[in-house]
């Protein structure tokens, strides 16, 4: 009866309303310590980093309170500078929280040598899309004497020779020698030699005297 009668009384009643307003202030901030640990809500732009040399990009994302990671360079892009970021994750104007990291790509300082492969006696229908997928472009075609017509018999860059393994420039041109189908034409010297021939011992046919 006594414990009934206790929670009817004003002190009862007192500590219950001084609990929950400790229960309230402690939640509170338990709230505002997890928002201020995790930044939940606080969001900023992605920065448009195409173009920049990587101490920009730095900067530029140091105030926006963000973090820069290189990835493995991006294949040569003459449109960009060299050095210069190509390509990032996520996108230039993405809402992202502070603290994200931005992933980029940087543009080579050229384009990459690609081993020749070995075309000769390939025809030229066969030559030219092989070329073409591996970043080369196909320049002039000069013929020679060659009974396989369209046959590559050499290959040139910028005058120069070149032989199956050597390692060219991307997107270099390719000069083509093929064969014109022609067979090989017989030497003036095994021709027959039809002039007329003197003979020596031919006898002499003496005059004859008379008496």
């Amino acid at each position: 009866m006594n414990f009934i009668k206790f929670l009817t009384t004003k002190t009862f009643w007192l500590q219950v309303v001084i609990a929950a307003l400790i229960t309230v202030i402690l939640v509170f901030f338990v709230f505002k310590w997890i928002k201020s640990g995790t930044k939940h809500g606080e969001t900023v732009d992605v920065p448009d980093l195409a173009k920049l040399q990587l101490d920009d990009a730095e900067a530029e994302v140091d105030n926006r309170l963000l973090k820069l990671e290189v990835l493995d360079s991006a294949n040569y892009n003459p449109d960009f500078p060299r050095y210069s970021i190509i390509e990032q994750n996520p996108e230039p104007g993405k809402q992202v929280k502070e603290g994200r990291k931005v992933y980029i790509k940087l543009n080579p300082s050229g384009y990459q040598k690609i081993e020749m492969p070995n075309l000769i006696r390939h025809t030229l229908r066969q030559t030219i899309p092989t070329l073409e997928t591996l970043g080369f472009k196909v320049g002039d075609t000069t013929y020679k004497q060659d009974i396989a017509k369209d046959a590559v018999l050499e290959m040139y860059v910028d005058d120069d020779k070149i032989e199956p393994g050597d390692e060219v420039m991307k997107t270099k041109t390719i000069d083509l020698v093929l064969g014109d189908g022609k067979p090989k034409k017989e030497s003036d010297d095994t021709k027959e030699d039809t002039t007329d021939t003197k003979w020596d011992d031919e006898p002499e046919v003496d005059s004859l005297e008379n008496d």
